[in-house]
């Protein structure tokens, strides 16, 4: 299984991007944490931001799919939250250095419970993040610069697509750091799928 995301895919939160082109990178599978885990904040970090994200599922092995067959590869969806260590990542880009490490290092993905999509269309589907409470992201996948279709065929010309690899597609406005005690509570149609304790 691996975990292949997608930066800069909402104008909202990147108008000072340019859009036109999709931007994957890849965490490995000891990033993942599962749904009610807690994520625990990194000694090597003392900035750690959420993103969270509408995250979809492979259902089926696929090699450089056309966009208009991409809907055959998926069945379920849920939120995630791809959690940045944004002092490294920045630190390393100031060096010119690859900064994988700052986005794939362990436990730094966390899913909810994945929900049939059942002739919903993807890219129609409402979810929002709350922290402590409080909404700090909320978005409409019809909001994306490039569609969870037109990232499956870019991405599998690269990458085979095997059952289970799960595709992060961008986060909106609103991330932030997050802070010992938070709670992150996400919903997708305003159904809670997911919570995670930060310690």
């Amino acid at each position: 299984m691996k975990i292949i995301c997608v930066g800069t895919n909402y104008a909202v939160s990147n108008m000072e991007v340019n859009g036109s082109t999709i931007i994957p990178f890849l965490k490995p599978d000891t990033a993942l944490i599962h749904n009610d885990w807690p994520f625990y904040i990194p000694d090597f970090s003392k900035q750690v931001d959420f993103e969270t994200q509408l995250v979809v599922k492979i259902s089926r092995l696929g090699k450089s799919i056309p966009a208009r067959f991409a809907h055959r590869y998926y069945e379920e969806v849920t939120v995630g939250v791809d959690f940045t260590a944004r002092d490294l990542q920045h630190e390393l880009m100031d060096k010119g250095l690859p900064w994988e490490i700052s986005k794939g290092f362990d436990s730094s993905a966390i899913c909810g419970k994945f929900v049939k999509l059942d002739g919903r269309n993807i890219q129609d589907l409402r979810f929002e993040m709350d922290l402590n409470g409080e909404t700090r992201q909320k978005a409409w996948t019809g909001d994306m610069i490039h569609s969870v279709d037109e990232i499956i065929e870019y991405v599998s010309r690269f990458y085979i697509l095997k059952t289970g690899d799960l595709i992060f597609t961008g986060t909106p406005a609103g991330c932030g750091t997050l802070q010992e005690g938070d709670l992150i509570t996400a919903r997708l149609e305003g159904e809670q799928l997911l919570e995670c304790k930060v310690r």
